[in-house]
């Protein structure tokens, strides 16, 4: 989904770590699972459908880091590569080959993988989809509240507006369940403000070259812009509007670090935003309810985390910014490094990548 966005090259290079080499399947694997009574070790599979996506990375980072500090994992195979629902099935369909235990995914459409999802609940591997929901019953979903995080970064933008202007809408990928609830609370919020005119609405692809390239469109086409709405391209935002030496305008986006800081530095210069969290944590936070289910534990089905809004027009706003924004770290990476009370391993392990041995 949602969030930062860099190459993995990119991502090594600026946590100063090396990234383990993500495992290839082994299609020669016995078919079924492969845990035993006596080591209470686990092979997990995850499938991801967007590379050089920072978000995507750092929640593939918090599965490893996960797995290893759990001592329950013997091995991460990871299918990761750009795709929609008939590249992730044939994926999933691999990772049942491949004899997993555990399936973390982020899905690709909310319906379109059910039947593969069913097929691997069969065969006793336990299904969590993270950061967006599915409709199979079979499946555990733990995400962010999507919905709610577009209805909030909205109604804080239409407030701070006075409930009149025109707005920019920069979505993410057209289709996929986490875009499709966002711009519903979006629209939701909306309808309380019909003073707001929404005045352009793109699709950025949660990649940071086409958002840029749409606001500076949007430069040229000299629309007056009130406000910009992002799901989660924030700091590419703010510097196209430095680069064209335009005033800044209230802008909403995610929890990366570069925007919390930005929302913090150039709060003096004018820059006026809010960040609504989205933690890349929940991959990891989704091992962990998977392992619990296979040492009995109970969980519920659906678990959704309640996003709050970060806005450096308040006292308190600014000193959750001014805490959580660290000038060492990656500029594209999320504030956010674990997800309580599910993910139990350090900030330092998630920065390394390092999966089991």
């Amino acid at each position: 989904m949602a969030g930062n966005h860099w190459t993995r090259r990119e991502f090594v290079e600026r946590a100063g770590k090396t990234v383990a080499t993500f495992a290839v399947f082994d299609l020669l694997a016995s078919c079924g699972n492969t845990s035993t009574a006596t080591s209470k070790t686990y092979k997990v599979g995850v499938s991801n459908t967007l590379t050089g996506n920072g978000w995507r990375e750092e929640m593939i980072c918090s599965i490893k880091a996960q797995a290893k500090v759990s001592g329950m994992v013997s091995q991460v195979i990871i299918a990761n590569r750009n795709g929609g629902p008939p590249e992730q099935i044939a994926d999933l369909r691999n990772l049942i080959s491949a004899g997993v235990n555990v399936i973390i995914l982020n899905p690709s459409d909310r319906e379109a993988l059910n039947p593969v999802i069913k097929d691997a609940s069969g065969k006793g591997i336990v299904v969590v989809a993270v950061d967006q929901a599915v409709s199979a019953p079979e499946a555990y979903v733990l995400s962010n509240d999507q919905v709610a995080y577009g209805n909030l970064g909205a109604d804080w933008l239409f407030k701070q507006l006075g409930g009149n202007g025109n707005v920019v809408e920069m979505r993410g990928i057209d289709g996929v369940p986490a875009d499709t609830d966002r711009h519903q609370g979006f629209t939701a919020a909306l309808a309380n403000y019909p003073g707001i005119k929404i005045v352009a609405q793109t699709f950025t692809g949660w990649s940071l070259n086409p958002a840029a390239q749409q606001i500076n469109d949007l430069f040229n086409s000299g629309k007056k812009i009130d406000g910009v709405w992002t799901s989660g391209i924030d700091a590419t935002i703010v510097d196209a509007y430095q680069t064209a030496h335009k005033p800044f305008v209230p802008t909403v986006g995610a929890d990366n670090n570069k925007f919390v800081g930005e929302l913090v530095q150039l709060k003096s210069q004018g820059l006026v935003g809010a960040a609504v969290t989205n933690p890349p944590p929940v991959g990891g936070a989704g091992l962990a309810v998977a392992l619990d289910v296979l040492a009995g534990k109970s969980h519920p089905k659906l678990i959704k985390l309640t996003p709050e809004v970060w806005a450096n027009t308040t006292s308190d706003g600014v000193a959750k910014l001014t805490a959580r924004y660290d000038a060492s770290l990656d500029p594209y990476y999320s504030v956010q490094y674990g997800v309580a009370p599910y993910t139990t391993y350090s900030k330092a392990a998630l920065v390394s990548c390092q999966g089991p041995a």
